[in-house]
């Protein structure tokens, strides 16, 4: 995934050689701060908006273990305002000044067959943050603001035809709510790489402190390295949104944060707090040593509406992910 964004970047940088295109004196801070632009194009955080090659002041940055979203590739990047600073305390979430915002674009394809589908943006603003879904044009020149969100048709990596969801604005909510506000997900120190964390502190784009507590281990290890630590960070990643105290998803009991340390807390022998056809006829949430009686694992298996999880942003199955999780609960001792 790394590699696939260094050279999407490539790509972008040749294109903007070719089309004499210079890189914007300053992004639009007046865009990012108040407002709803009409177009991706209008917040300047590119030098062209189909290069997705970041502009002065817009960082790229990868993910440890990153959000599965139907195979999609990202292309992620922070924008901080000049003279600002990303504050650190430790491995939690990074904390952004107002006026700085996370922009991610998802792509399908390779080489000429790439297709950037969608970019989303979260802007931080006086009163908090603000999210909003932009659809990539045919030509692939342009995002427009989609609001109500939408579908597209797709083949997937895996060679799966969806019905791919562009998320609406509410629904943007619903994943980043926590305690009734909107807030990031993905830039936690701990899920971000050393290195990067180093350099921005180097540049004087980072301060505070990012040591103590786990990282998040590389997803790319996922096939063979240890099960415990890349299960919980892909659940951690792909679920603790919803699933934590304040979360949309609270009222289940689940909290499967990284930092949970309580196993019934993570689902181990606990009871589903309503049972219906999302249980499967199971009676726990993880079942020590048997996968397929495990509630956890047959919601993740599922791409049936009212029985899949997450609910959004998937509409097929993460292979990878549930041959994780399965190795997770075979290796605990059975009850």
């Amino acid at each position: 995934m790394r590699q696939a964004t260094l050279l999407a970047l490539s790509f972008g940088l040749l294109m903007a050689s070719i089309a004499g295109a210079r890189t914007p004196a300053s992004v639009n801070d007046a865009a990012v701060i108040d407002g709803m632009a009409r177009h991706l194009s209008e917040y300047r955080f590119f030098v062209l908006p189909q290069t997705q090659v970041p502009a002065r002041g817009v960082h790229p940055y990868t993910l440890n273990t990153p959000l599965w979203s139907d195979g999609a590739d990202k292309l992620r990047f922070i924008y901080l305002p000049e003279g600002t600073q990303l504050a650190a305390d430790g491995q939690g979430l990074l904390q952004f000044p107002v006026g700085a915002a996370i922009i991610k674009t998802f792509a399908f394809g390779e080489g000429a067959d790439r297709r950037l589908i969608e970019t989303r943006v979260l802007l931080h603003r006086a009163d908090g943050w603000t999210a909003l879904p932009y659809r990539w044009n045919a030509e692939q020149t342009e995002a427009t603001l989609a609001l109500a969100g939408g579908r597209i048709d797709l083949v997937t990596p895996a060679g799966e035809a969806i019905s791919y969801a562009i998320p609406n604005k509410n629904q943007c909510k619903s994943c980043h709510g926590k305690d009734g506000e909107v807030i990031p997900i993905g830039p936690k120190a701990r899920n971000l790489s050393a290195e990067w964390l180093d350099d921005m502190g180097r540049k004087g784009w980072l301060a505070g402190d990012t040591s103590g507590g786990d990282r998040l281990p590389d997803w790319r290890t996922h096939a063979s390295g240890p099960a415990t630590p890349l299960a919980r960070a892909y659940l951690d990643v792909n679920c603790a949104h919803c699933h934590q105290p304040g979360g949309g998803a609270s009222n289940s009991g689940l909290d499967l944060r990284w930092e949970q340390s309580d196993a019934q807390a993570i689902g181990i022998m606990k009871r589903p707090v309503a049972a219906g056809r999302g249980a499967g006829g199971y009676d726990f949430s993880v079942l020590p040593g048997q996968p397929d009686k495990s509630i956890l694992l047959y919601r993740m298996n599922s791409a049936e509406p009212g029985v899949a999880m997450p609910e959004l942003g998937k509409a097929s199955v993460d292979r990878e992910g549930g041959a994780v999780v399965r190795r997770w609960i075979l290796e605990m001792t059975p009850k």
